[in-house]
């Protein structure tokens, strides 16, 4: 009895099998028939071969050679262009302003605007230390002090900027 269990347990796993085949196969023949009968799908499942720059010296490859082509001509389509651009109109007005060049020294104000920066305040913290020596010295109207200090920082700056 059990070698009859192992012998159908067998013969069902070898149907199986051959089911599987013919199912992946399609057409339900085995392999080792396929193979002998089907050389010309074999062929059919290839890329077709085309020639561009090659001539074959085979004659049944000289079928597949493509055929030369010409470029198209450019001419044409560059007079176009050029045509199209002689008709567009120059209207466009020209801004002078953004074409000039900037003033030669622009780059060094703007490396110099730091330091200004400082010797401003340093100028005001200066200004101030004046005028409460001259309010100290017994000046006691502190309007004209400040006046006169004032004048005093921007005869400076202006002496400053002349240089």
């Amino acid at each position: 009895m059990a070698n009859s269990d192992l012998e159908t347990a067998a013969l069902d796993r070898k149907a199986k099998l051959q089911a599987l085949r013919r199912k992946r196969d399609g057409d339900g023949a085995p392999d080792s028939k396929r193979s002998k009968d089907s050389g010309g799908s074999v062929a059919s499942d290839r890329p077709v071969l085309k020639f561009r720059n090659y001539k074959p010296k085979d004659e049944d490859l000289q079928d597949l050679q493509m055929p030369r082509t010409k470029p198209e001509s450019v001419e044409e389509h560059i007079e176009e262009h050029l045509n199209a651009a002689k008709n567009q109109s120059n209207d466009k007005d020209v801004n002078l302003l953004s074409l000039a060049p900037r003033k030669p020294d622009w780059d060094l104000k703007r490396d110099v605007s730091k330091k200004l920066e400082r010797l401003e305040r340093r100028t005001q913290r200066a200004i101030v230390e004046l005028i409460r020596e001259r309010l100290a010295k017994g000046e006691v109207d502190l309007a004209a002090a400040v006046a006169s200090s004032t004048d005093q920082g921007t005869v400076e700056a202006d002496n400053y900027d002349s240089d």
